[in-house]
């Protein structure tokens, strides 16, 4: 049970002082009682605004297919971001709707945003190795060796240090495209790796992330998926 202005607040829908003028205009139900006092505890599932359910109450989880050329950030100097695809109310949630992990401007396919702080530790901790499943076009086919040595791990240049990645999984496709898998996400690492073994990835999609795959998802467009 929650207060109600509380709750309309944290969902982004109005401020605490706002919820009590909704409140005064009949405008808020809890099952078919019509509801006058703003700091009255409810259940969420319960609370209708203007005749509509809230919209995920309890936390948010949803997949989008992000297309190439928008950026993984809040902030609107970085240019066109992810964001702009979502509702813009779930901005003013209180905890914070994220991205859990990022892509690069240049890589599109599944990305997760949630609300939930304990759901992006579990599925971005090294700890935890979420497999993460990715398409790339290359400029040259994909070779046994190069899923060899995807599979003992490459060492990559970060600063002034020489990281080894965590073994990986190549699987070539034919004309030069290239199914991987990887179960850590550093700084642009699929194309560092192809750059490693001799190769340039011309386009790179996620098309899995831990249980969760992109399917049919359109470009552009947003899917809510169970909480897990």
């Amino acid at each position: 049970m929650r207060r109600l202005d509380q709750l309309l607040s944290s969902l982004g829908y109005c401020s605490r002082k706002e919820a009590q003028a909704l409140c005064d205009e009949g405008r808020v139900l809890v099952g078919s009682e019509v509801l006058d006092d703003a700091s009255r505890r409810v259940d969420p599932d319960q609370v209708k605004l203007d005749d509509e359910p809230l919209e995920f109450p309890n936390g948010l989880l949803v997949m989008l297919h992000k297309p190439v050329g928008l950026v993984c950030s809040h902030d609107e100097k970085e240019g066109p971001r992810v964001y702009d695809l979502l509702p813009e109310r779930w901005q003013q949630r209180d905890p914070k709707v994220t991205s859990i992990g990022r892509l690069d401007k240049d890589t599109s396919g599944l990305l997760l945003f949630t609300d939930q702080g304990a759901l992006v530790q579990r599925l971005t901790s090294p700890r935890h190795h979420v497999d993460k499943v990715y398409l790339a076009t290359l400029d040259r086919e994909a070779t046994p060796e190069m899923s060899e040595a995807f599979a003992r791990g490459l060492e990559l240049v970060e600063g002034n240090e020489r990281v080894k990645t965590l073994p990986a999984v190549l699987k070539p496709l034919g004309d030069r495209r290239a199914e991987v898998t990887l179960r850590e996400g550093k700084y642009h690492q699929v194309r560092r790796m192809f750059t490693a073994v001799g190769a340039q990835v011309t386009s790179l999609e996620r098309t899995r992330f831990g249980e969760w795959s992109l399917g049919d998802l359109p470009a552009g467009e947003w899917r809510a998926i169970p909480l897990p």
